[in-house]
């Protein structure tokens, strides 16, 4: 490897680990800017160790973790019996507590939100607070495959590009 090689090399690693960071801070786009990092590498090394393949593969995976993202906590309230008010709720919550104080808003924001819409809808407090759970179960298992899928595509790219 060439000298102007290995530094791009730390370059891409370095947007790799930010974004890997980002699975778990909303301030980073988390998976897209891990993809970045390969397809900066990929460009300006003319795919000489991965291919289009690779790409379209884990293009693929980022395009469906984003959209996981999105539904991971309103299904986690879906699954522990919340309403269309509750997962309206839980959704509406996220935004408002990411804007307002980051991933500790994010959290209270998805929590508090499942809670308000259900206690909208009518339903006790009770059944509010296990749809707020729900929620937050729904949040976490979806951070957790955030970062799942980050580390296996750093762990590929690495596999590719200084193993092999």
């Amino acid at each position: 490897m060439s000298s102007v090689t290995i530094l791009l090399l730390i370059v891409c690693l370095i947007i790799m680990l930010a974004g890997l960071a980002g699975t778990v801070l909303p301030a980073l786009p988390g998976i897209p800017m891990i993809y970045l990092g390969y397809f900066l590498y990929g460009i300006f090394t003319s795919w000489q160790d991965f291919g289009a393949a690779t790409m379209i593969f884990w293009g693929a995976v980022t395009a469906l973790t984003l959209v996981a993202e999105y539904f991971a906590g309103a299904f986690g309230a879906k699954r522990w019996g919340s309403s269309i008010f509750g997962i309206w709720g839980s959704f509406i919550g996220a935004i408002i507590g990411m804007l307002l104080f980051n991933l500790p808003g994010l959290i209270v924001g998805t929590f508090a939100g499942a809670i308000i819409g259900e206690i909208i809808a009518g339903r006790s407090l009770g059944e509010a607070v296990k749809s707020g759970k729900g929620a937050i179960i729904g949040f976490l298992a979806g951070s957790l495959f955030k970062v799942v899928i980050g580390l296996l595509m750093i762990g590929t790219f690495i596999w590719q590009v200084i193993i092999r």
